[in-house]
């Protein structure tokens, strides 16, 4: 049986902040994140949860298929958590950023050229950059992203 909803609180708006935050603390069934005695265990904590998870296949030897039902997960989640865990400990059990990290694309060589070819005094004309880079570079590039790395180079400068 799970916790009822608590209001509200520090914790959660910290667990959200941390990207820890468990968007399906109901689906956790396992007895400990149940049990009100102990305070400890919170099934909002996700990476908490991840953990126990991990732990309770590796230590008490239950199948992935029980613990990962146990614990509100489908099995890929289990073994993508378990290879997370593996590769950077603990912190690898919170959610990540998905996608690019930064402007993988706008390298140092791109952005030289674009700054070769914006006119001072004139605006940017990100939409007739792309096709020239395009030709040059090889990538594909939206001229939003254009846009965006100029204005964090005139923000730098500054």
């Amino acid at each position: 049986m799970a916790r009822p909803k608590q209001p509200k609180d520090d914790k959660i708006e910290s667990l959200r902040k941390c990207g820890a935050l468990n968007p399906h603390p109901q689906k956790v069934t396992e007895k400990m994140f149940s049990d009100s005695t102990l305070e400890f265990f919170d099934a909002r904590d996700l990476v908490q949860v991840k953990y126990e998870m991990l732990r309770a296949v590796d230590k008490e030897g239950r199948s992935v298929k029980q613990a990962s039902e146990d614990f509100g997960f489908s099995r890929p989640a289990f073994y993508q958590a378990q290879s997370q865990f593996k590769q950077e400990g603990v912190a690898g059990l919170v959610k990540k950023r998905p996608g690019p990290k930064s402007a993988h694309k706008l390298t140092a060589d791109v952005l030289a050229f674009i700054e070769e070819k914006i006119e001072e005094g004139k605006p940017l004309r990100a939409r007739k950059l792309v096709p020239l880079i395009k030709e040059k570079f090889g990538k594909d590039v939206h001229p939003r992203s254009i846009e965006r790395a100029v204005l964090r180079r005139k923000k730098k400068r500054k």
